[in-house]
């Protein structure tokens, strides 16, 4: 990681945070400052990698993000963790939105010599809604639905610190695969129980991308001085949800009989069910420009290597 040796990380304790945080640590990341609404839970933490108490008050905020290299907002609550109430929905909204603003804040009143050089803003393929067949890169347009307009304001929340010429970068990143969370083991496990199969007509694209390329890209871009703005973070080949699950059944020995209706789908889920059939054909056209080459650029290579994984 050359010239990045002190982080700070939000949601550094989430899936996707603990694999950036163990990557940074491999790779000569000396510093790492994670910040959390519950500093005292026990975890077991990568070298040099410290909890820090999260607090709103710009001038806490910028006592931590001062003489760091990096900045990497990931926090926010679970969006499928629950059922999608109004209630529920505006916890999704305060929590990326609201934590951004107080990030960027926070950073106006660090010193310049002092500030971080990039800011990576975590943010979602869902940004361009439900969009059929056609190919998705960086420069379309966003949707309209719940996800997308969230994910503008979620990526608008931060972009202020280019104005104090901090390096601005978007990871809008697809349905991360590993072993560990995340929608993976939740698609195994009915398939291991022989009553796996697609979801409705099985025909809307799955943007995927194995965890481990998801954070060597985001490394790749805080090092890469170059990258600017927002970054499809998806394997170069999304499949349809079909071919997704006929996929993982194979690699799992198993069959994929069972056919889940769109309409119990929703009777279960309610609106988020139409955001997991939602069709995203997401490219990272602007990831591969740079010269990022991908570990598991297809979706057979990346199932193996994770179930392999004991």
């Amino acid at each position: 990681m050359a010239g990045i040796r002190r982080v700070v990380l939000t949601g550094g304790t989430g899936l996707i945070g603990r694999a950036l945080s163990q990557y940074l640590a491999e790779r000569g990341v000396a510093e790492q400052r994670i910040l959390t609404r519950n500093p005292k839970r026990q975890l077991l933490l990568p070298p040099g990698a410290r909890l820090v108490p999260w607090r709103a008050e710009p001038d806490a905020l910028a006592e931590v993000l001062q003489g760091v290299d990096a900045v990497v907002h990931m926090a926010g609550a679970n969006v499928a963790q629950r059922r999608w109430t109004d209630a529920y929905k505006a916890e999704i909204y305060r929590s990326r939105v609201e934590t951004g603003r107080a990030l960027a804040r926070a950073l106006a009143a660090v010193p310049e010599s002092q500030r971080p050089r990039v800011f990576v803003q975590m943010s979602a393929v869902g940004y361009y809604g439900d969009r059929g067949d056609a190919i998705l890169t960086e420069d379309e347009p966003p949707g309209q639905d719940f996800l997308a307009r969230l994910c503008v304001d979620w990526e608008a929340a931060t972009q202020s610190v280019q104005d104090f010429g901090v390096r601005w970068i978007a990871t809008r990143t697809g349905i991360v695969l590993s072993r560990e969370g995340g929608a993976l083991p939740l698609m195994a496990r009915p398939m291991r129980w022989f009553v796996g199969g697609p979801l409705a007509d099985g025909q809307f694209y799955i943007p995927w991308i194995h965890i481990m390329d998801q954070v060597r890209a985001m490394a790749f871009l805080m090092n890469h001085p170059e990258a600017r703005g927002p970054f499809n973070l998806t394997a170069p080949e999304p499949v349809t949800n079909e071919v997704f699950i006929r996929t993982l059944a194979r690699v799992l020995r198993r069959p994929a009989w069972f056919r889940v209706p769109r309409w119990a789908l929703r009777l279960v889920l309610g609106e988020m069910a139409d955001a997991m059939l939602a069709s995203l054909r997401a490219v990272p056209k602007r990831l591969l420009d740079l010269g990022f080459t991908f570990r598991f650029p297809d979706l057979t290579s990346a199932l193996q290597d994770l179930f392999a994984q004991g």
